[in-house]
């Protein structure tokens, strides 16, 4: 081989050999940074939910998006803030009021411009022990639901980038995001999980009834007692466990919705046996929801005890429990009385803030 290649190909490997030298400490100069930006770690203690006797086992979900102090302290902040509608009017607050048990006293829900929504707005309490939300069961995982009134014409009618682009320079959302998620800034999923966190500790379980089955010195009234044993008698195959509810799906005869695209859980399944079955509501804090059924049926208690009364409409997949007994729940004037004051009994005035 000429000598002057022999030279070339020794300078070429002195090069190469130079240049993966540079790029080695150059890599380990970076691993060995000491750039606060990076190693920011914050102190986001996670919060013990408190958890009821007898309850049902919480939602899988809340193990994997388990309440933190910042996650928390942000989710209560978007859902009271109006620049996740799109004319900046409405928050999740304006329809979930705390003193309804995070419901309102509209027949159906109210967006934006007045819009009116399809269904009445359901109370959220206890959603950490629920395995399904909304009237029909569309979502199974609470982190899934927020973006649904922020997207939907009749609710909020904006999208999450435009939500996004709202407050990503406030800094106060700035700093809650980066204590939250450690420092992944300002994200859709960091909205939706952190709304979840803060729903996730609106437990309610400090009513009348709570505290006479603690044994804390309360005691019925002989008007309760008689509704409680009604109760059981008539209304806890639907209204069952500590949630009273067993969250499953039935058509119960109530009157119809005029609006077309009411389908209940059919919306969601395709299937016609579901036609008009909706989520057996909880009867907790149930004084404060009115109105009450999927569209705001009925006004009062009362109401919705002589419907039962008198006759529910007849359907084919009518639940069997009505269809047995001739689609009707018999009850005296003394029942229903007895009744609305044991129903009473659930409403924990401490969750509602009084």
């Amino acid at each position: 081989m000429p000598a002057y290649l022999i030279v070339s190909q020794n300078n070429l490997f002195q090069k190469m050999k130079k240049l993966i030298w540079n790029i080695f400490f150059a890599l380990l100069i970076a691993s060995c940074s000491t750039d606060d930006s990076e190693l920011i770690s914050y102190d986001n203690p996670e919060i013990t939910l408190n958890i009821p006797a007898d309850f049902p086992e919480l939602n899988n979900s809340v193990y994997n998006n388990t309440p933190t102090k910042y996650g928390v302290a942000l989710g209560e902040k978007l859902f009271f803030d109006k620049k996740l509608s799109a004319d900046n009017t409405i928050s999740c607050s304006s329809c979930h009021i705390q003193a309804n048990a995070f419901a309102d006293h509209n027949a159906k829900g109210v967006g934006i411009e007045g819009r009116i929504g399809l269904r009445n707005t359901p109370p959220i309490q206890n959603m950490a022990f629920m395995t399904v939300y909304n009237w029909d069961g569309n979502k199974r995982q609470l982190e899934n639901q927020p973006l649904v009134p922020i997207i939907t014409h009749e609710e909020m009618d904006s999208s999450i980038l435009e939500v996004i682009s709202k407050i990503e320079t406030d800094k106060d959302y700035i700093e809650l995001f980066k204590k939250a998620f450690n420092d992944e800034g300002i994200t859709a999923d960091g909205i939706y999980n952190s709304i979840a966190q803060y729903e996730y500790t609106l437990i309610s379980a400090n009513s009348k009834y709570d505290k006479v089955k603690r044994n804390e010195g309360e005691t019925f009234t002989e008007t309760e007692a008689n509704g409680y044993q009604v109760f059981q008698d008539k209304c806890i195959s639907c209204h069952s466990t500590e949630l009273f509810t067993d969250q499953s799906f039935r058509n119960i005869g109530f009157p119809l919705n005029p609006d077309t695209e009411e389908a209940g859980r059919a919306r969601v399944t395709g299937v016609v046996e579901d036609y008009m079955s909706f989520r057996v509501p909880s009867l907790r804090n149930i004084e404060y929801t009115a109105p009450y059924g999927s569209f705001g049926q009925f006004a009062t208690l009362k109401d919705v005890l002589d419907y039962f009364d008198n006759g529910v409409l007849e359907a084919d997949n009518l639940d069997p429990i009505l269809k047995n007994n001739d689609n009707k729940i018999l009850l005296t004037e003394t029942d229903k009385l007895d009744l609305i004051s044991f129903m009473k009994t659930l409403s924990d005035t401490e969750f509602i803030g009084q």
